[in-house]
């Protein structure tokens, strides 16, 4: 395929999750206009990326991340990637083997080997001698050493978060919360906001959030199926400094077997908390039930 710009250059700069970032480096003849670029992914968020460029004379070139040289292994792990995270790959489940890999997509051993070994890096497969290479079962961890939320931990585990909002309140009197034998006192007006979260469209945790109008006045006017903390940071210039939460189990059953989509009972933690910034302000308080089968918390203690 021609090169949409005869005298120019078109350089990937970065890649990741399906996303991508590229400069067009104008020559002499392109000094004059102003080429254009435009970046789509596909549908799954680790399949390539397409990359629209257009010359200022209007000529279009559609090329995909494989023009830009990545790995054939890399490539090909993110499209079976792409097939567990639809589904079509279930958990526990037989992945592809080397040898349907080097038939369907035409490498050698050395490439089907390190596709396997990409996956199991990632986390998405583990293999099990004499028996082959299996879909692991959805787990995500959340330490709690570290100040972030769902929507980043879902990033970092390279799943695509989502959020539905299913109530709302706006409240006059104080919320009160103990949290690991403190009693901790948001001050009204507060908002109170319940929503479901989601991991690949899989939910995997309940909340109730209380945030402090008076640290964040009218949040109630926000997109509050995004991510609090981005709110928190972005609109409101806050620093989130102190996570105070207790955890402890719990089992899903009766109403909550339809609210996570379940058919049968199974253990759950359920996280109580407040999030402090400043100095010792209370910015909202946390009350959360997550999946036990799909979430695991991690902790790191030193002496």
């Amino acid at each position: 395929m021609g090169h949409p710009f005869p005298r120019g250059q078109a350089r990937c700069l970065s890649y990741a999750n399906g996303e991508a970032a590229c400069k067009v480096g104008q020559a002499s003849s392109l000094s004059r206009g102003k080429g254009k670029i435009r970046v789509s992914p596909r549908p799954s968020a680790h399949s390539n990326a397409i990359f629209h460029f257009q010359s200022p004379c209007g000529n279009l070139a559609i090329v995909t991340a494989e023009s830009f040289h990545l790995p054939k292994y890399f490539q090909i792990s993110r499209e079976i990637i792409g097939r567990i995270q639809s589904g079509e790959l279930k958990p526990d489940c037989l992945a592809p083997s080397e040898n349907d890999i080097i038939a369907k997509y035409a490498v050698s051993n050395t490439t089907a080997r390190k596709t396997l070994l990409e996956l199991e890096k990632a986390g998405w497969v583990t293999r099990i001698k004499g028996k082959g290479t299996f879909v692991k079962k959805y787990t995500i961890e959340r330490s709690i050493n570290r100040i972030f939320g769902f929507t980043k931990n879902m990033l970092e585990a390279g799943r695509k978060p989502s959020t539905k909002l299913t109530g709302f309140h706006l409240r006059n009197a104080d919320h009160v919360m103990n949290v690991n034998g403190r009693d901790y006192r948001l001050k009204g007006p507060y908002c109170e906001i319940e929503r479901i979260r989601f991991a690949d469209g899989i939910p995997m945790m309940k909340e109730t959030r209380y945030i402090s109008l008076k640290l964040c006045p009218d949040v109630h006017k926000q997109n509050l199926e995004k991510s609090l903390f981005d709110i928190y940071e972005r609109v409101y210039g806050l620093q989130m400094t102190e996570f105070d939460q207790s955890l402890s189990a719990i089992l899903l059953e009766g109403d909550w077997l339809e609210t996570f989509e379940l058919k049968k009972p199974i253990p759950a933690f359920h996280v109580q908390g407040v999030t402090l910034c400043g100095k010792g302000l209370i910015l909202e308080m946390e009350d959360a039930v997550y999946r036990g089968d799909m979430y695991r918390f991690s902790g790191k203690a030193v002496r």
